[in-house]
This record gives structure tokens, C-alpha cells and sequence, in this order.
């Protein structure tokens, strides 16, 4: 019999010691152990729960804990935040469970010394009347919130300052459970109904989107890859907030588009329907083997107007045809993305200052393939506006050739920010984090 536990346990692991993303670590295991849907579900949870509440989890440790939070050796912590969260954070683990089975776990791997220690801080848990009290709120507004939602002092603080408390906590309360899976619709081969009753069909709960008339929400996919619909072609994964980042862009048939920083695709595919699939698209990206995803993909949708080719937006200076539009999607911190990727969150290196100024040299140096009347969007999935907008009003302070160009998606901007720009918040918006601004060149 597969011990759900020692496969979460080897997971989280891989996140930690090895950098893996958790979907990738998560999904590979359960393919690799051809685990049922009850299995697979249990495992997730295990994985993102313990990934969600990490700082809560060593906060609530260290209280019951003799020996300090920093001494306590790697694997022995792990398993006890996979034991503190079945505790208190899953109810249909029995208490018996919780203890014995990570005493267990312990002892398989060869952590002997460290099962009685682990024993002895799971059952002073169940035995305490009150499991753990929060920081105090009015004392430590900052802490409390860190604590409690398990994100970092730092993201925490940055958030209250760009957005305020109320919004800051909307977007902490998003960070924890599984957001929405949203495919967009291949219009060049069927329609949002269309889909949506074949979807149906195939034992799929799906809807569209009251924001995005070919967007559709998914529940209950299963593998999504096995579905008929998906190997046909007529749909891709993609969050809302990219759709509406193309539908910003707005690009026309016969359009030339330039898409910078274009893996994995997903707003080249958008765009290529926008336009009808006529006229061209230069999708660029640094790796040969995310350019072949593209290539796969454009296949499977009959997207037959993507040219792509291995080029660096920050430093390449080679000549490209001036685009009617140019997307500068660019790398970030990923802070719009948290809840599909908890750990990032706890990355060191995460508010890293040099990162805006990568972001501002590809910006600038993408806006010379912009035509005159051309349109240039600029994005990141973050939210900080030290990459977002302040490199926007950057970009206009010292390009006189570029005027902003109004974002008029039908959505408004709850954060005080200029008409060219929107910052899409999750808790807010039901996307992922988001920003988007928008550029016209008037002259060359």
C-alpha cells in the first residue's frame, strides 16, 4: 500500500532542498504512482497545506518546541508541520492518526532520535485546550497579518503601503485552497457553448466567464490533457488576467505582432484569434525547449501565423519588422501568482532591486519595434509596483515618443493608478495578480 504521507513528505522535500515547483513535484508524483483520484486529492491537500501555512505552522512549532525552530533538523521539521497540519487544519484526520502516522514516517527515515521529540510535541498539541494564539493584532498589525496568513513580514509590508490594509488582507485570504482553472476558448475552432456543452459531456463543470466571453472557468477536469476537446484543439489553459492583458493589446487580422518574452505562448495563441489567424506573430523566448512548446501547441490549435526564434529582449539588438503591437511580458517576481505557486512566497531573493531595472531594459529595448500608431503592453504577474508602475511612468517620462494608451476593458482599477495602467488584485478580481499598461508610439 502507497503511504500518502511519505510521498507528501518527499514532495515538500524536493520544494525545499531542490527548488522544484510544487505543481510539477505534486503532479509527477502522482502520475509516477498511478494514484486514485481520493490518493491524488489527499496528497494535495497534505503538499499545499503544509505550503500555505508554513509560517503559521513554525510559529505554532516553536510554542510547543524546547529546542529552537533553527536547530530543529530539516526532515524532523517538515514532518512535524505535515503532523501540526492534520491536527489542526484537516478534520477528517483523526488526532491517532496525525501523531502515530508521522512517529512512523519519522522512523522510516531512519530519524529514530527525533520520533520521540516529534511524539512529545503532536500530543502536547492535542492535549492543550486553547492549539495556539494569534500575535497581538494592535500591538504588531504587520506580524499579525504575516502570522496568520503565513506570508513573509516584507510582502506583507509592501502590500499595506502600495494597497492598504483592507485590500492587503483580501489578497492574504486568496493566497490559501486551489484558485480557479480557466481555458480559453480556440474561437477558430469552436465557440464558448459549443465548448462548454462538450466539456459537459466529457464530465467537466464548466462556465463562462462574466468578464471574458471566451473564458471558461473548469472544475473536475481530471487529467486535463485526456480530454477529447483539449487533444482537438479547442481550448488552452490560461488565466483571466492574461486574456484580458491581450484583450488590452487588442490586436487586429493582419497585424504584425511582436511578443518579447513569449513563453509559454499563451498570449500569442489569444492573439492569433484576435486576428483572425491572419497576419503575422514573432513569438521570442531565450530557451529552444519552450519555443518547441509553442511550436507543439499552435499545432494542436491550427495556429499557423506564429513564427518563433531564440532571442534575449533585454540585450538583442538585432533588426525586426516594426510591430502594430508589441507585448513585453516580462519576467517577475510572481507575486500576482502565489496561490498557484506558495512557495515562492518564502523565496529570499523575492523583492530583489535589480529586477525592475531587467524589466525597464527590456521594455526599452522592445519599444523600438514599435510602428508609429503601433501599440506597446507592458506586463508582470506581480504585484509591486516597483515593477509595475513606476517602470510605467518611467517608460513615459523618458520616451516623448510614446503617449499613454487608455486600458478600457470593462473592468475598473480599485488602486489610485493613471488610465494606461490597471492592476488586476486577486480577492478583488477573480483573476491571479495582475498588471497591465498600455503605450501608443506617435512617432518614430
Amino acid at each position: 500500500m502507497i503511504n500518502i504521507r511519505n510521498l507528501a513528505f518527499k514532495v515538500l522535500m524536493s520544494v525545499e532542498n531542490d527548488g522544484a515547483y510544487s505543481s510539477i513535484a505534486l503532479n509527477n508524483s502522482i502520475k509516477e504512482n498511478k494514484l486514485s483520484s481520493l490518493d491524488a486529492s489527499f496528497l494535495s491537500s497534505l503538499v499545499y497545506g503544509v505550503l500555505e501555512r508554513k509560517l503559521l505552522l513554525d510559529y505554532i512549532i516553536k510554542h510547543y518546541s524546547k529546542i529552537p525552530l533553527r536547530k530543529i533538523e530539516f526532515e524532523t521539521k517538515t514532518i512535524l508541520r505535515l503532523g501540526v497540519f492534520q491536527l489542526l487544519f484537516m478534520d477528517k484526520v483523526p488526532e491517532s492518526a496525525a501523531v502515530n502516522e508521522s512517529v512512523k514516517l519519522a522512523k522510516k527515515h531512519k530519524l529514530q532520535k527525533s520520533a520521540g521529540f516529534i511524539n512529545a510535541v503532536l500530543r502536547n498539541i492535542t492535549r492543550a485546550e486553547v492549539k495556539y494564539t494569534l500575535p497581538d493584532r494592535k500591538k504588531d498589525e504587520i506580524y499579525y497579518l504575516s502570522v496568520k496568513y503565513s506570508c513573509p513580514r516584507d510582502i506583507v509590508r509592501l502590500w499595506v503601503k502600495s494597497y492598504g490594509i483592507d485590500i492587503t488582507e483580501r489578497i492574504l485570504i486568496s493566497l490559501s485552497g486551489r484558485p480557479n482553472l480557466t481555458a480559453r476558448v480556440n474561437t477558430l475552432k469552436t465557440t464558448a457553448d459549443e465548448l462548454i456543452s462538450e466539456l459537459n459531456a466529457e464530465g467537466v463543470e464548466a462556465e463562462k466567464s462574466p468578464l471574458e466571453e471566451n473564458a471558461v472557468t473548469l472544475k473536475n477536469t481530471g487529467s486535463i490533457e485526456g480530454l477529447k476537446s483539449y487533444k482537438d484543439g479547442k481550448l488552452y489553459i490560461q488565466d483571466l488576467s492574461s486574456q484580458l492583458c491581450v484583450k488590452a493589446l487588442n490586436p487586429q487580422p493582419r497585424d504584425i505582432l511582436i511578443d518579447v518574452c513569449s513563453a509559454p505562448g499563451g498570449k500569442s495563441f489569444t492573439s492569433a484569434q484576435y486576428m483572425k489567424n491572419r497576419g503575422k506573430i514573432y513569438a521570442f523566448d531565450i530557451y529552444d525547449h519552450k519555443l518547441k512548446l509553442i511550436e507543439n501547441t499552435a499545432k494542436r490549435l491550427d495556429i499557423d501565423i506564429i513564427f518563433t526564434d531564440i532571442r534575449n529582449a533585454q540585450s538583442d539588438r538585432r533588426e525586426l519588422p516594426l510591430g502594430d503591437k508589441v507585448l513585453c511580458d516580462v519576467p517577475c517576481s510572481g507575486l500576482g501568482i502565489i496561490n498557484r505557486k506558495p512557495e515562492i512566497r518564502y523565496k529570499e531573493d523575492l523583492l530583489n532591486p535589480e529586477l525592475p531595472k531587467l524589466q525597464y531594459e527590456i521594455l526599452c529595448n522592445s519599444c523600438k519595434y514599435v510602428a508609429a500608431g503601433g501599440v506597446l503592453v507592458y506586463s508582470t504577474c506581480t504585484l509591486n509596483p516597483e515593477e509595475n508602475n513606476k517602470n510605467a511612468e518611467r517608460f513615459l517620462s523618458e520616451h516623448k515618443d510614446f503617449e499613454p494608451y487608455k486600458i478600457d476593458i470593462g473592468i475598473k482599477s480599485v488602486v489610485k493608478e493613471s488610465e494606461n495602467t490597471l492592476t488586476l488584485i486577486p480577492g478583488v478580481h477573480p483573476t491571479d495578480g495582475f498588471f497591465i499598461s498600455a503605450f501608443r508610439r506617435i512617432k518614430l
